[in-house]
């Protein structure tokens, strides 16, 4: 919420984003944008004409901020491509800006049979399968998910090496965390060639967005 809060709104019109931006920092939001602590206290000090809330965010501060009178909207969180877009327009509506801005989702595409798979990886050992918003990101930028089975899984090192992905992308912060080092495991680095790792900004794949279209145009491109 703060993320697509800041990409579209003028900070003039913004009283404060929520604590978690703190917590997840983005690089195109700066340090001068106010923020509140997440107390009912000061968020009624700050008097807003809006409360934005997120769909499992601040259950019970939502509920009491309502009863007071303040107008509290909630936007659930996409799960499917199609709900991005009407994300950013509801968003768009609710500061005053024209919805039209919102970028329309792609119409929906297949891989081809014999497209490349891709394995989404993530710290931990934790591949991405079906049934999740990742893998539609993944199909309609034109791969095949490595993984069939349905959600998050533990990836089998033996499976990997017996019948390797064509290319891995390695979906996790790049710190030097003992779930990271996975990525580094020498199976993984044998089985695919240094050209069939990829890598995008990992705060794409943290949260649907308008920022969802450019992650899908970026892995297409490595198709080519």
């Amino acid at each position: 919420m703060d993320w697509i809060l800041a990409h579209h709104a003028d900070p003039a019109q913004v009283a404060a984003l929520s604590p978690l931006h703190l917590r997840y920092p983005i690089h195109w939001i700066s340090d001068d944008w106010p923020d509140h602590d997440g107390s009912l206290e000061q968020v009624v000090q700050l008097q807003p004409d809006l409360i934005l809330a997120g769909q499992y965010s601040a259950l019970l501060l939502r509920e009491r901020l309502r009863t007071l009178g303040y107008r509290v909207e909630v936007l659930p969180l996409p799960s499917t491509l199609e709900q991005v877009e009407s994300y950013e327009r509801q968003l768009l509506e609710l500061i005053g800006r024209n919805p039209d801005l919102a970028q329309p989702a792609p119409t929906p595409q297949m891989p081809e049979t014999d497209a490349k798979r891709l394995l989404l990886l993530g710290s931990n050992g934790i591949g991405t399968g079906r049934d999740t918003f990742e893998h539609q990101i993944i199909e309609q930028a034109g791969w095949r998910n490595y993984l069939t089975g349905s959600g998050h899984m533990q990836l089998d090192l033996e499976q990997i090496a017996a019948d390797p992905p064509d290319a891995i992308l390695f979906a996790a912060p790049e710190h030097q965390a003992l779930a990271n080092r996975f990525a580094e495991h020498p199976v993984l680095r044998r089985s695919i060639p240094a050209d069939g790792w990829l890598s995008t900004d990992y705060w794409r794949w943290q949260c649907p967005g308008p920022w969802t279209w450019d992650l899908i145009r970026q892995l297409n491109q490595w198709l080519d």
